[in-house]
């Protein structure tokens, strides 16, 4: 793969008057970094134009990684006309126009590759408009995503063009990007080693904010180079990538969960904290983390569930950022806890077998009676009242009458529930020996 792009064709004064990322735009698909495995011989994109057989394509992925120029790209690799569109500038009327141009092309033997960056912006009715255009080869349609296709595009869309995942860029992607920057502005950026990992941080896999940070530092003519607090009292760090009403919401709050439930404190706070710094609301993390006390902790440890409602109440009384450390000591306890979902399983087969048996009636000797018919009738007759009972049990059934007894609660050997396994078996051992 190329690392640096010949710009000796480029007038000098042109260069300089143009954006660095647009001076490092690549000029062929084996110069973009970090997406080798969609655009390698055995990537989904390399087979295709290896086959020559391009369908259209959705491209999915974070703010700067190509998404853009690898449509540019593939457009000139298949001797495409290139028409680029956005779904926030774009309404029905230009829709019209870019189609009925596609199509005067296609008479003249060219074919089009429209690219719709944000597609995901266009509503469903919209969508639906591309489908014929994309049947009968008017236009090879390629859009530009940063939100899961599944939610936000058409089926119909969706079955007429192939998914193609991009990853955000990793600090070995960052690295060889502003290694080949240094090389176009012909000098070294002037950082010591720490504050340049800083600022590969600061882009947080974004390949066009990286160059957009490294035209400023270049800019720079300090004494020395500078450090990681000199650097980041010069530049603000951009925000992490966080949609709380996104995918990125969801995908963080699951990775929170399951870090909990997986027992490592160290990645459920390090989750924790990543909410918080995208601006997560608090209580929403509360409500969460008191749900995961009830799911995956439950009876094996009673307390956790407290704890976490006392870190609410704390929450609540305090406030940012005081209140914060309640919710966190509240998700490092669960981490830590014994773990059972005993309960949960419980309730669900318990709801299962309610909504089968939904008619039946409880046997007659557990119902109240009332008035002298429901004597009559049998209610109550035979009821053994349990404190009168052996060992304050009378094993009696209490289940509909002909329904098979069910086991709905099954304690793990972990934890309190350590200690209700042992009262279950001694209550199974007595209700056995009443029935002798």
């Amino acid at each position: 793969m190329a690392d640096l792009f010949d710009t000796d064709a480029t007038p000098p004064a042109t260069v300089a008057a143009r954006p660095l990322a647009d001076r490092l735009r690549p000029r062929s698909l084996s110069d973009v970094i970090g997406q080798e495995k969609v655009l390698g011989p055995e990537g989904p994109l390399g087979s295709m134009l290896a086959a020559r057989s391009l369908s259209s394509l959705v491209l999915w992925g974070p703010p700067g990684v190509g998404k853009t120029t690898i449509a540019r790209l593939l457009a000139d690799a298949t001797d495409l006309e290139f028409v680029q569109i956005s779904a926030i500038f774009t309404g029905v009327p230009e829709l019209r126009k870019v189609f009925e141009a596609a199509r005067l092309r296609r008479r003249q033997g060219r074919g089009t590759l429209l690219f719709v960056d944000e597609i995901h912006r266009f509503n469903k009715a919209q969508q639906d408009g591309f489908l014929p255009h994309m049947e009968d080869g008017t236009i090879l349609l390629v859009g530009a995503t940063t939100e899961n296709p599944s939610f936000e595009l058409n089926a119909a869309l969706l079955s007429r063009a192939q998914v193609i995942v991009l990853d955000r860029l990793t600090l070995a992607d960052l690295e060889r990007l502003a290694q080949r920057a240094e090389r176009e502005l012909g000098r070294a950026l002037p950082l010591r080693p720490e504050a340049r990992e800083a600022l590969l941080e600061m882009a947080d896999g974004d390949g066009r904010a990286l160059l957009n940070l490294v035209e400023q530092v270049a800019a720079w003519q300090p004494d020395q180079p500078l450090t990681t607090e000199a650097l980041g009292q010069r530049l603000m760090r951009r925000a992490a990538k966080y949609d709380k009403s996104g995918e990125e919401h969801y995908n963080l709050i699951s990775a929170l969960h399951k870090s909990v439930r997986g027992s490592d404190p160290d990645a459920a706070l390090y989750w924790f904290a990543r909410m918080l710094e995208g601006g997560e609301d608090p209580r929403f993390l509360a409500r969460r983390i008191t749900r995961m006390a009830v799911e995956d902790i439950g009876l094996a440890d009673p307390q956790a569930q407290t704890i976490c409602l006392h870190a609410w109440e704390t929450y609540e009384r305090l406030g940012s950022p005081e209140g914060e450390l309640a919710l966190a000591q509240a998700v490092t306890y669960l981490a830590l806890a014994p773990k059972s979902n005993a309960g949960y399983v419980a309730y669900k087969a318990a709801r299962d077998a309610a909504r089968r048996t939904g008619s039946e009636p409880p046997p007659k000797h557990i119902r109240n009676a009332p008035t002298r018919l429901m004597r009559e009738q049998g209610y109550g007759a035979g009821y053994a009242y349990d404190h009168d009972a052996e060992d304050g049990f009378s094993g009696q059934n209490y289940f509909p009458e002909g329904m098979r007894r069910p086991v709905f609660y099954q304690p793990v050997e972990r934890g309190y529930e350590r200690e209700l396994r042992k009262r279950l078996d001694w209550f199974a051992r007595l209700r056995d020996k009443r029935k002798e």
